[in-house]
């Protein structure tokens, strides 16, 4: 095939002597043997975006590797130096399971010491959440976690975190993605001085699993931790270095972990996925919780940040609920105890995300507490502890199975936040319930909602252009009906414009720009448009919705509602 000038003039670049030989010789074999593969190694820059990076790892601009992170790491040390002036730089590195993670770890530290930056680097893998914590712990301005989530085996990143512990936003991710693009990769200082790299872990560590505990323990027996049968797996992920000790200090004893997914392992050889977003995910956790006739099932993704929750349902079978359906218990549950203490008195917020279930604001609504939304992504749900400093946040999550209690992390916490569904499923238990009953209960008091989520994936170059166009399709000739209902509002995250529909009136959102379309139906349904930021992906996340006068008639008006979503999803071709 022939190769484009672009591509080789990127190529080109690469074969310098900026570049080491180990590099040049995997170039050239790309060049002899997948020229294709060179295409895709070579056609862009890896973008710099939510957070940081996320890509395939190999040779060259479009790939991870020790060149791209360090390009990225050299400017995030020059732009600390301009914003942090005659100030001591301290940064806190942490990395997950995957291949090359703790490699790549201390490539980025030895940049930032090479830059006089002081690195407080932890020693082996860790949760995220951890991370962000150590931030504040220890006094940072920024932090590093080399992580893909729950990303295929051949997949690393690089997420970025400010001073105040959440993942970087305006104005900073501007900033420093200019002061990226502005280098040349024959500025970047490999050589340590490794009198600035600093090992941590146990002092750490100890203060993380205390305040996990102190955040998201709410007065349960002995005797009800004691009751509740847990089944936990790490999905070969970094959450087995801290979860099991998180549970049992805080008094739950009948863990069990499933062995076999135990031991950290970056090819994740037991899952075709590591998602506990996937059913299939949690098969060996469910399979165990039956064998051991358990009331709960945890499991985590690789890097601890989101977790995936199966409880036992009316009849008594194993269900994995949603990321919106954990959402509302753990914030219902949330509420209530602050409820219980007294601590109410309308300077709280909750929040939640543009593309998450709206039954987050009657929950809010009902106990007299603002709903904030934001954009996705828990860096958004971080600005808003940021920005309204005079207000509590008592918790908040996304439909991406990620939910954050208290500020103490500034990101979504998996460790925290399974001790907290325990701590339900624990006092639910006592008192003759389930968690599914209490979830009942919620849609009864708030409405019914429901939500799912399709997820188109489109590869390559070819991909990203049919991603392109859907989007363009859909913002400049918008639907007008969808499934026999009428499109009311479409707002459009692009243009931070809603348009309604019916008289053509236009208002301004007051949100930063994002490419996401949410179009709006008269009976109360949404469908929300999305481009993924780290995955070849275009998701549509719909809700539906409707009254539940009766727990008694959940099966039959969950079939109204499923067959709702089905018919959205034919109508809008999507299957």
């Amino acid at each position: 095939m022939e190769i484009k000038q672009n591509i080789l003039d990127a190529v080109n670049e690469w074969l310098t002597p900026t570049f080491d030989n180990e590099t040049h010789v995997a170039i050239k074999e790309l060049l002899t043997t997948s020229p294709a593969e060179l295409e895709e190694s070579f056609y862009k820059n890896l973008e710099f975006g939510t957070g940081g990076m996320r890509g395939v790892m190999g040779v060259g601009n479009n790939r991870i590797n020790k060149y791209t992170l360090g390009k990225s790491t050299q400017g995030l040390s020059n732009y600390m130096r301009q914003v942090f002036p005659n100030k001591d730089l301290k940064v806190a590195i942490a990395f997950d399971c995957r291949h090359n993670s703790k490699s790549l770890a201390k490539l980025v530290a030895d940049v930032f010491s090479a830059n006089g930056i002081s690195v407080y680097l932890f020693s082996d893998l860790r949760p995220t959440p951890e991370l962000s914590f150590a931030v504040r712990h220890l006094g940072c301005q920024a932090g590093i976690v080399l992580t893909a989530s729950h990303n295929p085996p051949e997949y690393n990143g690089y997420k970025v975190y400010w001073e105040d512990g959440g993942q970087i936003v305006p104005p900073e991710d501007e900033g420093i993605i200019a002061t990226i693009e502005n280098l040349n990769y024959n500025e970047i200082k490999f050589t340590a001085n490794e009198s600035l790299i600093h090992y941590i872990d146990t002092e750490v560590d100890k203060a993380f699993i205390k305040s996990s505990i102190e955040n998201a323990s709410f007065n349960t027996s002995a005797e009800a931790k004691e009751n509740l049968k847990i089944v936990f797996t790490s999905l070969h992920g970094t959450s087995i270095t801290l979860v099991p000790d998180v549970l049992d200090q805080a008094g739950y004893t009948n863990v069990h972990i499933v062995p076999e997914q135990a031991v950290p392992n970056g090819d994740f050889p037991t899952v075709k996925s590591p998602n506990p977003e996937e059913p299939e995910a949690l098969a060996m956790a469910t399979a165990l919780a039956e064998k051991t006739n358990s009331d709960i099932v945890i499991g985590t993704d690789p890097d601890c940040d989101r977790l995936g929750v199966a409880v036992r349902n009316n009849e008594g079978e194993m269900t994995l609920l949603n990321g919106n359906q954990t959402m509302i218990l753990m914030t219902a549950f949330l509420l209530e105890q602050w409820k219980k203490k007294d601590k109410i008195n309308g300077k709280q917020f909750v929040g939640s995300t543009i593309v998450s279930t709206p039954m987050m604001m009657e929950l809010a609504t009902s106990y007299g507490v603002e709903c904030k939304i934001g954009l996705t992504g828990f860096k958004w749900i971080a600005k808003m502890i940021k920005d309204f400093p005079e207000l509590e946040f008592i918790g908040g999550g996304e439909e991406s199975f990620g939910f954050m209690v208290g500020d103490a992390v500034r990101d979504k916490d998996a460790v925290a936040a399974t001790l907290l569904i325990c701590e339900m499923a624990a006092q639910a238990k006592a008192k003759g319930s389930t968690v599914y009953k209490e979830l009942l209960k919620l849609y009864v008091d708030n409405g019914f909602y429901k939500e799912h989520l399709v997820s188109l994936t489109k590869k390559g170059m070819d991909g990203l252009q049919e991603i392109s166009q859907m989007m363009i399709d859909m913002r400049e000739n918008p639907l007008k009906e969808i499934n026999g209902q009428r499109v009311v509002m479409l707002e459009d995250y692009q243009s931070s414009t809603a348009k309604n529909l019916l008289d053509d009136e236009v208002t301004t959102l007051d949100i930063p720009k994002s490419n996401v379309l949410i179009y709006y139906m008269e009976d109360g349904s949404k469908i929300c448009a999305r481009p993924s930021g780290t995955e070849p992906k275009i998701k549509f996340y719909i809700s539906v919705n409707t009254e539940l006068e009766d727990v008694e008639d959940f099966k039959e008006v969950e079939n109204i509602l499923d067959n709702k979503i089905k018919n959205i999803i034919a109508a809008m071709q999507l299957s």
